[in-house]
């Protein structure tokens, strides 16, 4: 019996640093029976943070994924939970998540309220089309308010958030909420019992308020409903509460409405009522409708149903290494069935694959299952060769789902083992980590022959370097950050290079006229145009031209930087009969790339920052003065509700090393900075020579 996918809910929690989503999952853990104690972030014992380095610095580094199971209206629910992290440096975890789920919590502060990466992560929801809840958390705490943060969820984000409860009391006098819908108060007390609240009627003091938040929540439902509308002018309270979450339903899977609620998670307030919101109205894989997809062979549009009898289809969206099972590959099962034990296709590198066991996931913790279905979030074990992105499918049933798009590495750092004899374990552990983590990238320097890792931030590598020292016991020395910079050319330049090479016997030769140019805007890597006439460069050979000039790219003529967009046109050529070969053209287009680039005003691009600085009033002058200094540019001043000012600003990386440390001795610690790749530009001339010379780089040519 397949069972109903209605009753299934692939969720996550995403948030700011520090508006309590871990804490928010460890209640929902413990009230669905899930965990037995509430493990607790400060105390380093939350079920959903299990590293080492999670429980120690109190952070989220890795999206976690369990299953639980909620009553809800008679019937039993199943809740696939993801705990997303909330640093920017670790933004991968929450694009790769939100990319396999059907419904998202987004969590704010009551206190904090729309803080910079909740903008970055409400963004990334919006791009996989992700509909929402609102938690506003922590509503215990001095300055907390519900309706300020329903009302900048409004302003900042653009979002019609729709309370669908309102909170009794604020800070320490917070005892509950009202339910709008069934127009009852709820009580909650402290305690750490499966049932903590009672319902009781509104207070009388509160009356006037619900009704009118009340009203506007029918009013918005019916606005999404005609028949809810005619019904909402004729007479309001005969529109039952059925009626009013079933439009409520529709207008948040539609991504019209965010229904807002709150509570404090820490103080087990709110938890319960925002699980049933869950069901209420976040979308099961059935109101997502049929996933589409490419298929491979005819390069046709195809679409899957949720359901286990279509031809079964998962992506991949994460690989974990787990010290006794291996490789772990957390799959979303979109369509079809998948049994342990039985072979499907990898559709990006057309191979078989057995799945030997799969599991039910429990943060860190495996439960054996024998089969997987549509719908389902689980990891599989046994894969050859899996990336994050793949798809996997039935050999028979083809098909390609949208992969995801990752961000480049902006800040780079030279490691080497302390000893000669962990050389070995140094490259299989880095080879480890940079499959679980596609914005951490390795590579060896060909000049100096050094190891240099790149991640998205220095906490990022500061993650790694910890993660290589504990859990594959290898120490290690790092040299001092650096900025992965990039070079391009701005000027188009025609060019003619001849290749000629006599060794006795057969020679080598081509000979090509090609016209080098920056790429049209918004494209990146080759654009490649053959307008070649008469057969004087044979086809054969064209492909050739393009692969030279495609590696060519890794190493600019500056300092041999990555050259990420560029625009070549094969004019004209010619070939010997005898010495050309494919080959001999490869070498050529790769002489002509260091032969043109230089005089077509080749320039240095760094990666600017965008950040965001949170400072009492007292110390906005010293951290402006401080940004001027690092060539910062500043754009926005705005002001909080609490007297604090927000810097927004571009800032060169280059800049920002130490940053934070900079900043708490500024503003006495009491600044807080949010930092974001935004994009590349131009190093100034008397920098960009620095940077140069540095660098030492000397072309070496493929001639020697």
């Amino acid at each position: 019996m397949a069972r109903d996918l209605k009753y299934t809910r692939n969720i996550g929690i995403m948030a700011h640093i520090d508006a309590g989503k871990t804490t928010t999952s460890e209640r929902i853990l413990f009230y669905t029976g899930k965990t037995h104690k509430i493990g607790e972030v400060h105390e380093g014992a939350a079920t959903m943070d299990w590293m080492v380095q999670e429980q120690e610095r109190g952070i989220t580094i890795t999206s976690a994924a369990t299953t639980a199971f909620w009553h809800y209206n008679g019937d039993t629910y199943q809740i696939n939970l993801i705990d997303t992290p909330g640093h920017v440096d670790f933004t991968v975890e929450v694009e790769r998540s939100l990319r396999v789920l059907d419904g998202t919590v987004a969590t704010f502060c009551a206190v904090g309220r729309v803080q910079p990466q909740s903008e970055t992560v409400w963004r990334q929801a919006d791009k996989y089309g992700v509909p929402k809840i609102a938690y506003v958390n922590k509503m215990d705490r001095v300055g907390a308010d519900f309706l300020a943060v329903v009302e900048e969820i409004k302003t900042k984000l653009g979002a019609t958030a729709v309370p669908i409860c309102l909170p009794i009391g604020a800070e320490d006098k917070f005892q509950g909420i009202v339910d709008l819908i069934s127009n009852k108060a709820i009580y909650y007390d402290n305690t750490e019992e499966l049932v903590n609240y009672e319902i009781k009627d509104v207070p009388a003091e509160m009356q006037a308020d619900v009704a009118m938040w009340r009203e506007k929540l029918v009013e918005a439902a019916a606005e999404y409903d005609e028949s809810l509308m005619e019904k909402f002018f004729d007479d309001p309270d005969s529109i039952s509460e059925d009626e009013i979450i079933s439009a409520l339903r529709k207008a948040t899977i539609d991504m019209k409405i965010v229904p807002a609620c709150c509570g404090s998670s820490f103080k087990n307030k709110g938890v319960q009522f925002l699980l049933d919101a869950v069901m209420r109205y976040l979308p099961s894989p059935l109101d997502k409708g049929s996933v589409k997809g490419i298929n491979p062979k005819t390069g046709e549009e195809v679409e899957r149903k949720p359901s286990a009898s279509e031809p079964f289809a998962a992506l991949v969206f994460k690989i974990a290494t787990d010290p006794f099972v291996g490789r772990l590959a957390f799959l979303r099962a979109y369509s079809g069935r998948l049994d342990a034990g039985s072979y499907v296709l990898n559709t990006r590198s057309e191979k078989k694959e057995r799945v030997a066991r799969l599991y039910q996931m429990h943060s860190n913790k495996q439960n054996p299952i024998e089969f997987v279905e549509a719908g389902d979030i689980c990891a599989a074990v046994g894969f050859k060769d899996l990336r994050t992105g793949d798809t996997i499918c039935a050999e028979d049933h083809p098909i390609t789902l949208e992969s995801m798009e990752f961000p480049d590495p902006v800040i780079g750092l030279a490691v080497e083992p302390k000893t000669q004899k962990d050389l070995d374990k140094l490259g299989i552990a880095l080879a480890k980590l940079a499959e679980e983590d596609p914005t951490f990238t390795v590579k060896t320097d060909h000049e100096t022959g050094q190891t240099v890792i790149s991640g998205m931030g220095e906490l990022h590598l500061d993650i790694i370097v910890d993660r290589l020292r504990r859990e594959f016991g290898v120490d290690i020395n790092q040299g001092a950050p650096q900025v992965n910079y990039k070079e391009a050319i701005t000027a188009t330049v025609q060019h003619r290079e001849v290749f000629k090479k006599q060794t006795g016997g057969r020679g080598k030769f081509a000979d090509i006229i090609v016209e080098i140019g920056p790429a049209d805007e918004g494209t990146t890597g080759l654009q490649f145009i053959d307008e070649v006439k008469g057969g004087n460069v044979p086809k054969e050979f064209i492909p050739s031209v393009e692969k030279g000039f495609k590696s060519a790219m890794a190493n600019g003529v500056l300092a041999g930087y990555e050259v990420p967009s560029l625009k070549v046109t094969l004019k004209d050529g010619s070939f010997h009969p005898v010495d050309s070969d494919q080959l001999s053209f490869e070498i050529c287009a790769r002489m002509a790339f260091r032969h043109a680039c230089p005089k077509a005003k080749p320039v240095l691009l760094e990666p600017i920052m965008s950040l965001e600085v949170v400072t009492p009033e007292d110390y906005m002058g010293d951290i402006v003065g401080d940004l001027n200094r690092r060539r910062g540019q500043i754009n926005a001043m705005d002001s909080t509700t609490g007297g604090a000012r927000i810097v927004k600003a571009f800032v060169p990386l280059a800049e920002q090393f130490g940053y934070v440390t900079v900043l708490r001795t500024i503003s006495s610690g009491r600044a807080t900075s949010t930092m974001s790749f935004d994009h590349y530009a131009e190093v100034p001339a008397n920098l960009a020579k620095e940077v140069i010379e540095k660098s030492g780089y000397k072309p070496v040519d493929d001639e020697e």
